[in-house]
């Protein structure tokens, strides 16, 4: 029976990345109100919310700091046009940002969501190099099953079918080389001891093709929706000295990573690299305001310095850029993390929470693999761990444990059939056994239902 709030949403909304005919049989929940890591819906029901809202929210709902640094805001300036203005919100946060920051960045472009700054990033790319007379350069490079967006651009450099395929007429496909697959890998090696090994298909194919290739991009250390799958730092350290020497342009998405969630501020430092360029989001303004920033080096960036009628200016822009109340939240955010010491806490709940996970899941027939980094853990759920077989993909197992997992008061939203945390980082130690528990009994009630 659907809720009066239910029937007024699915008279109007058209729900992203999910098909509205399954709302028929699971209509959308309708939260009321959040606080930490818990949401309500319109009945009263509490969630836990284990996906930090679709890995945004790393300091929980209705944060009082931030909420009280917004109403500051509000009365003071709510938006200005960021094209020969500016204010202080944007600078401070500029330069707190730089103190965190690679060493070797020195300058960011404002953006208003994920898949915009890879699109910036792209762009920056193809006219920094055009700008420095490599014209012959048009090429972008990725590696397989990655994800850096859902607009023309970030697709180009994405592989992953459920996402790009119906759209290939518009897009002009980036070189897809095979990358790490740490959960197969064909040298039999771990990530956490091996030579990245795997790299020999990347560096033949940038070796073979430098004359043309304008950049690569990456997601550090983990490929987010391509299944929470962690590979070796090696592979980005091998991937920044060759990306040097052959004059390519390197840009790493951290818009899932950055930002503590693999325990480091940014992904990248466990390799110890410097890109060319850097895009960051999602939890920089921890849910309350879209907002994305595209950090490069000084070079990116004199490439474009010149007279005006020189025409080698970017002419890139999104309305909300700079905006004032995003940029004040996410200075706020940046103070949080260091004055309570947040990236302590994230590594001692990430490890505690694979120490959870291995004693909840060890030796269990319905675990392929269990992977953790920083607090992001993730459980590849099979239907034989000894064999890695799946289930039917028309099974649709994931979504199912999803469902069941909502029935007890916790959202795990998954990926196929990778199930993952990424909860707030002020979730407590008792709050993870939780989690981890209705995870077990969710997937285990869905293994019985099948039998």
């Amino acid at each position: 029976m659907l809720s009066d709030l239910q029937k007024r949403d699915l008279k109007y909304i058209f729900h992203p990345c999910s098909q509205m005919k399954d709302y028929e049989k699971f209509p959308p929940v309708v939260i009321e109100k959040g606080e930490g890591i818990y949401v309500w819906d319109e009945f009263g029901k509490k969630y836990m919310d284990c996906v930090g809202s679709w890995w945004l929210n790393p300091l929980g709902h209705c944060n009082p700091r931030i909420n009280k640094v917004i109403n500051e805001q509000i009365n003071t300036i709510e938006h200005i046009i960021f094209a020969n203005f500016s204010h202080r919100p944007a600078i401070e946060l500029s330069e707190k940002l730089m103190k965190l920051v690679p060493n070797g960045l020195s300058k960011l472009f404002f953006a208003d969501n994920g898949s915009s700054g890879v699109e910036i990033a792209l762009k920056l790319a193809l006219q920094s190099q055009h700008q420095r007379g490599f014209t012959k350069k048009h090429k972008l490079v990725t590696i397989k099953n990655s994800y850096h967006g859902e607009t023309i651009g970030a697709l180009a450099v994405g592989d992953i079918d459920f996402f790009t395929k119906k759209y290939k007429p518009l897009i002009k496909e980036a070189i897809k080389v095979q990358g790490p697959d740490c959960y197969n890998c064909p040298f039999k090696k771990k990530y956490e001891s091996c030579n990245a090994e795997c790299f020999c298909e990347m560096e033949k194919v940038l070796t073979e093709n430098s004359d043309e290739i304008v950049a690569t991009i990456i997601e550090p250390i983990v490929q987010g929706a391509g299944g929470m799958k962690i590979y070796s730092p090696i592979y980005m350290k091998k991937l920044r000295e060759l990306t040097k020497k052959l004059n390519i342009t390197m840009i790493v998405d951290e818009i899932a990573m950055g930002f503590g969630r693999t325990g480091k501020m940014f992904a990248s430092e466990w390799a110890g690299i410097t890109p060319d360029i850097m895009c960051v989001g999602k939890a920089l303004t921890a849910g309350y305001y879209p907002m994305s920033i595209v950090i490069m080096t000084q070079e990116i960036f004199d490439s474009f310095y010149s007279d005006y009628l020189e025409g080698k200016s970017f002419l890139h822009s999104h309305s909300f850029s700079g905006n004032p109340i995003g940029c004040r939240i996410a200075l706020e955010v940046l103070n949080i993390f260091e004055e309570e010491n947040m990236l302590e806490q994230i590594n001692k709940k990430g490890e505690y929470l694979r120490k959870k996970a291995e004693e909840i899941f060890k030796d269990k027939d319905y675990i392929g693999e269990i992977r953790q980094i920083g607090l992001m853990g993730a459980l590849e759920i099979v239907k034989d761990s000894k064999t890695k077989e799946r289930f039917p993909s028309s099974e649709r197992a994931g979504y199912e444990i999803y469902k069941i997992a909502m029935k007890h008061g916790a959202i795990l939203r998954p990926l196929g059939d990778t199930m993952y945390f990424m909860p707030p980082f002020i979730i407590t130690y008792e709050e993870i056994d939780k989690m981890l528990e209705i995870c077990k009994i969710s997937i285990e009630e869905y293994i019985n239902s099948r039998k």
